[in-house]
């Protein structure tokens, strides 16, 4: 073999190398993080395991608890709408200047838009986030998170407040302890991470997703309990 042959191997070589670590690095899967689980909330355990000025990332999506269940942590491309109970009315605050026992979270530069159509109940979005997550080439063998832009029929929400020194646990009795309510026909943006094996860690026993809120105006933010789709809504997944 030649000098020549030597030099057009190398080069090739480098070529392919660079071109399979850029379409690697293209196609980087978002990574789904927790600290805490809520089989340990139900167990009675509340405090924090995680302080959210720990995270610095950027475009940082983010769903959890307040330490000792006093509120719901919402987070939208790094900017907060943490919702509390105070005086038995519910305020919105952007600190970071929380701890948690519980918190889900990724960091996503950039997503991708799609319509999700006919689906009117919480199991039917379910099915239709699965489907268009698998089409679009995410790896829904592990957990990825979404986002939801629309206006919904209606949403059963509730921002928790957790009487201190209780250390009997149930979806119930936190949906009770501090506010809830029903939306109708409201423009609203709904965080939510998907997967199908962390039940009882940051998804119920009964569902694959978990999903928080903010309206559109930021009045009213927290964990959501139901929903009911009337018209198309928008779905964003991480881009590929």
């Amino acid at each position: 073999m030649n000098k020549s042959t030597y030099i057009t191997l190398f080069i090739f070589s480098a070529i392919a190398f660079t071109s399979c670590r850029d379409k690697g690095e293209k196609n980087t899967s978002v990574v789904v993080k927790h600290s805490g689980a809520l089989r340990t909330i139900m167990s009675g355990n509340i405090q924090h395991v995680i302080s959210l000025d720990t995270l610095s990332e950027k475009h940082l999506y983010a769903l959890g608890a307040v330490d000792n269940l006093k509120g719901e942590i919402q987070i939208f491309d790094s900017k907060p709408s943490n919702s509390f109970v105070v005086d038995s009315r519910l305020q919105i605050k952007d600190s970071y200047s929380l701890k948690a026992p519980l918190l889900v979270y990724a960091q996503v530069e950039e997503w991708d838009s799609f319509q999700v159509e006919n689906s009117k109940t919480k199991s039917d979005l379910e099915e239709q986030i699965f489907e268009i997550a698998t089409n679009s080439g995410i790896n829904t063998e592990k957990p990825f998170p979404f986002l939801l832009e629309g206006t919904v029929a209606s949403l059963d929400w509730h921002v928790i407040n957790w009487k201190d020194g209780d250390t009997i646990h149930n979806h119930k009795k936190h949906k009770e302890s501090g506010l809830n309510g029903t939306l109708a026909n409201k423009k609203v943006q709904i965080i939510g991470f998907y997967s199908t094996k962390h039940k009882a860690v940051f998804t119920h026993h009964t569902t694959n997703m978990h999903m928080h809120f903010k309206t559109d105006d930021n009045v009213i933010a927290g964990h959501i309990d139901d929903l009911l789709l009337n018209q198309t809504i928008t779905l964003k997944l991480p881009k590929q």
